[in-house]
């Protein structure tokens, strides 16, 4: 962990916030927006290319288990300056739409059900597989990516499955040291309460760069949209914070699936508004990729 330093230049006990280790003042409200599941479904990959060409978005994750997956691919490798992750998953959520592992149901038999989907929900991944063919399956997800010519900024955890158990999350950490790509992270001070001191530990030996917050959280309701991420956004703390969302076009094809289809559409609306960057310009916030920690990171290695 890095510290600031005072008016008078000697090390203040306050950890150097990201924002600060980028170059920002240490009151800078710095934010990533990044809209997930990109490569679910051509709704929400209409809805990902829109946000990041027309709107606010800053970076997107690819689901590359997603039968949508080439259409991201190919965004990708058009368009090489964009701001692409792996939305590493071991999780098919939805009830009547499905994938599986990378590596096929006979490569890694405890990851799936008896159909060879991935599990529904995160408890069924924790109650049946292994630990070691879950690693398997991720590093063959950022594999698959790179191999289709996207150049992975970042990497996170779909539902949070990485994240919300310590052995997950060593998994999670050993790969972004090893691909030398930054992560999503809740804030170090929920961690330290929720056990997982070992796991920031990790972060700090490996030179593991994460944003300060997170915010993984949204509205409520299609109608509180606009006033749920106007107050966030004019409450963010100083430091680097990524919210996530899942910007989509609320069609029949997303409808037919994603429960939340149209809060989709609603935040897709919200974060393309003229309201929206108004906004974030009137409240100083800077808008930065995961790419910006990932060059950080690396030359944090390079010099070590």
């Amino acid at each position: 962990m890095k510290y600031s330093m005072d008016p008078m230049g000697k090390i203040s006990n306050r950890p150097e916030t990201m924002a600060e280790r980028l170059g920002y003042a240490a009151d800078a409200r710095v934010l990533i927006l990044n809209a997930d599941d990109f490569g679910m479904c051509h709704d929400q990959n209409e809805g990902v290319i829109r946000g990041l060409t027309d709107g606010l978005f800053t970076s997107s994750t690819i689901l590359v288990t997603c039968p949508w997956f080439e259409e991201a691919a190919e965004f990708a490798r058009t368009n090489p300056a964009a701001d692409l992750g792996v939305h590493l998953t071991l999780t098919a959520e939805w009830d009547r739409y499905k994938w599986g592992p990378v590596l096929g149901r006979r490569a890694v038999p405890s990851l799936v059900d008896e159909r060879g989907y991935l599990w529904q929900t995160v408890a069924q991944v924790y109650e049946h597989a292994r630990l070691d063919e879950a690693e398997a399956e991720l590093r063959a997800q950022i594999e698959k990516a790179l191999a289709a010519g996207i150049d992975a900024t970042h990497l996170d955890s779909h539902m949070g499955t990485l994240q919300l158990r310590a052995d997950y999350h060593e998994i999670y950490v050993r790969l972004a040291d090893e691909y030398q790509v930054p992560i999503r992270l809740v804030s170090r001070r929920l961690m330290s309460t929720e056990g997982m001191g070992a796991i920031l530990d990790l972060l700090d030996r490996f030179g593991v760069v994460t944003p300060d917050h997170l915010v993984f959280h949204g509205p409520s309701s299609v109608g509180e949209t606009e006033s749920y991420w106007t107050n966030l956004i004019r409450t963010l703390q100083p430091g680097v914070t990524e919210i996530l969302c899942h910007p989509a076009l609320a069609r029949d094809e997303l409808k037919s699936c994603a429960h939340d289809a149209f809060q989709r559409e609603a935040d897709l609306r919200y974060f393309t508004s003229e309201k929206a960057r108004r906004l974030i310009v009137d409240e100083g916030v800077a808008l930065v990729g995961f790419r910006r920690l990932r060059d950080l990171m690396r030359g944090d290695q390079a010099r070590a």
